[in-house]
């Protein structure tokens, strides 16, 4: 049975944080849709995450941070473009693709390439903001199963994932219908846009653009 916490609470929140510490998944808003969380470092909680949403394994997951300090534990020190978009977009709901930090060695899925990129985002969320202070960077991918639509609410995820108790829980932070990430791939002064969400790519200057 999916347990059903309260983001309003700080007890449940901090209920939430204890399940994500012991390697459980908990679905968690965000600011943009309701996100299927875990702490990569626990073992087999990335593996959790992949079944129950039934993700292809080639696709690896994005980790949420909050503050310059997790990025750097992730990440190291941006560089170029990926230091300019997230002076101006950070706290916000675009994706960086960067390389890892070499000391960083979770094993978030994918391919080849994904052992030395991340995609890296610091939502604009106060339990998202609070979990990773309690915890650390968390591994989130949308709250769906592959290929269906994303959860905006916790009555979604609960449908969705009703009688799979390989999730633990659902934080209830209200409506999350924002619209998806911008993910950018940065290399040094180069960038391209993989996928256009909150954030418009404005082609002409190879640059994110916040909407009107």
């Amino acid at each position: 049975m999916i347990a059903q916490l309260h983001a309003s609470d700080p007890v449940d929140v901090g209920k939430a944080a204890d399940l994500l510490a012991a390697g459980m998944v908990v679905a968690i808003p965000t600011d943009t849709v309701y996100g299927l969380a875990v702490d990569p470092s626990q073992p087999g909680a990335v593996d959790r995450v992949f079944a129950l949403k039934e993700r292809p394994g080639e696709v690896a997951l994005p980790v949420l941070v909050t503050g310059w300090g997790q990025v750097e534990m992730v990440a190291g020190t941006l560089e170029g473009a990926a230091q300019g978009f997230a002076d101006q977009y950070w706290p916000g709901p675009l994706t960086l693709v960067v390389p890892r930090r070499g000391r960083f060695r979770a094993d978030l899925g994918g391919e080849l390439a994904a052992s030395w990129t991340v995609g890296l985002r610091w939502p604009d969320h106060p339990v998202v903001q609070a979990l990773c202070t309690a915890i650390g960077p968390l591994a989130v991918t949308s709250a769906n199963r592959h290929a269906e639509p994303p959860a905006t609410s916790a009555e979604d995820v609960i449908v969705a994932f009703t009688g799979d108790d390989r999730l633990s829980a659902v934080l209830d932070g209200g409506v999350c219908d924002g619209a998806p990430s911008t993910v950018v791939e940065c290399r040094g002064p180069v960038s391209r846009c993989l996928r256009e969400g909150a954030i418009r790519w404005d082609g002409s200057t190879r640059r994110p653009e916040a909407l009107d």
